[in-house]
């Protein structure tokens, strides 16, 4: 394999680098898909949420065969001190017919079927493969050194899929070592419970699905979110923090872990459940102001590794295979003009920034560093918001007057109310 040239090579096979090398394999071109595990799935981490839109625009109806979990009906919203929570969620029962919405997956069984769909349509998968670096030659990616005998391999154009911290895209000078604020750490266990046990803590009628997004106190006040999914018959609990803020509060990951998952408004759900997979992995939450450059001659880059997440609304898998589609098209667009030069291949880049990708990134480009720089919203107003909701609906005589009022003297003095209406009024500046 070593003599031969290679159209595309695709380095990870993560959402991201698979839809690549499917869309390209569909139209006939000859690429490599390179995956670093043992089999794609097996490193790659997530909370487990796969939006269908994107999905089908690649392979129409795939929930019909794909190892999808549940499809999505319920989405709740908890906002968590420590003994109390204010929950809000949105349930709708046109998500639980086709089309769908969303479902819950588990990466290692659906990234195996992905990438065999890939290998179907003519993509050649070679795991237990690391890429060393990006073989260079007159400023243009001619091909990829690896790690194995040689192991020097050539194409027209290689694509970067290889994750959060790209060291490839590094060494090509595309970006430097991300900031402790610009790259969350997530930890997740997989906790085996019957089907039926989750459907009656969830509320949920049979082969349905349900997501709990958690802020607050599950990351004690760090900037992040907790979540827990319903699987078929396991639930996916995990906790994703800045890794600037469990260094500066001094937290160990599965101490937070343990944290959530023993928290009194968790525990009942997870209750006799038992833990199944532990994972952890990197998720870039930079966003538009810490994406790298994404394409150059011979070169793009997809996925994580372009930093394609929204730390706001929890979306990545979904910016990852539109990515990776987008950098397909515009690759078959380059073969047939026989052009891999950077100006032919950067219409790759303006493609994703006029996509919803790029839009909804620029659109809370500003919100990961606000919410880190004053942290007041997670320790002081979500335990000041379940207080005030315990005020008032605990029945103990006094009127609803003198309730608001106790609220109102507990905010502070007039210079906090004043404080506390400007961080309001910042935070819908910035997510608006």
């Amino acid at each position: 394999m070593s003599s031969e040239k290679f159209d595309v090579i695709v380095v990870g096979a993560g959402p991201a680098g698979i839809a690549c090398a499917y869309e390209l394999a569909k139209s006939g071109a000859n690429v490599l898909l390179i995956e670093r595990g043992e089999y794609p799935g097996s490193k790659n981490v997530m909370g487990g949420v796969l939006y269908r839109k994107m999905m089908e625009e690649i392979i129409p109806d795939f929930h019909k065969e794909a190892p999808v979990e549940r499809p999505i009906v319920e989405q709740r919203f908890m906002m968590m001190d420590k003994t109390s929570a204010v929950t809000f969620s949105y349930k709708g029962l046109e998500w639980a017919e086709e089309p769908y919405n969303n479902f819950t997956v588990l990466r290692a069984k659906f990234d195996q079927w992905f990438a065999a769909k890939a290998v179907e349509k003519g993509a050649l998968l070679l795991c237990e493969t690391v890429v060393l670096e990006c073989i260079v030659e007159n400023g243009k990616v001619v091909g990829v050194r690896t790690d194995r005998p040689d192991g020097e391999l050539r194409a027209d154009v290689v694509v970067l899929a290889d994750g959060v911290n790209s060291l490839l895209a590094k060494s090509l000078g595309f970006h430097k070592e991300f900031r402790p604020d610009e790259v969350a750490l997530a930890t997740m266990e997989v906790l085996k419970l019957d089907k039926k046990v989750i459907e009656e803590r969830f509320n949920l009628e049979e082969g349905q699905g349900c997501t709990i997004e958690l802020f607050g106190d599950a990351t004690k006040g760090i900037l992040g979110t907790g979540f827990l999914y319903t699987n078929k018959d396991t639930l996916s609990i995990g906790v994703g923090t800045l890794l600037s803020g469990l260094i500066k509060h001094k937290i160990k990951p599965y101490v937070l872990m343990e944290y959530v998952k023993t928290h009194p408004m968790i525990r009942p759900y997870i209750q006799g459940a038992e833990p199944q997979e532990y994972l952890a992995h990197l998720i870039p939450e930079g966003g538009y102001k810490s994406m790298p450059k994404v394409a150059a001659a011979g070169v793009l880059v997809i996925g994580d590794a372009a930093q394609l997440v929204n730390a706001i609304h929890r979306e990545g898998s979904n910016m990852a295979m539109t990515s990776g589609r987008i950098a397909a098209e515009t690759i078959v667009g380059a073969m047939g003009r026989g052009d891999f030069s950077e100006a032919s291949l950067d219409g790759y880049r303006k493609r994703l920034m006029d996509s919803f990708v790029g839009q909804d990134l620029k659109k809370y480009k500003d919100a990961t560093h606000h919410f880190d720089k004053f942290p007041q919203y997670f320790e002081q107003y979500i335990p000041m918001m379940n207080k005030a909701a315990s005020t008032m609906l605990t029945v103990d005589g006094a009127s609803k007057w003198e309730k608001q009022k106790r609220i109102w003297r507990d905010i502070g003095p007039a210079k906090q109310k004043l404080k506390m209406a400007r961080d309001l009024y910042r935070a819908w500046r910035v997510i608006k």
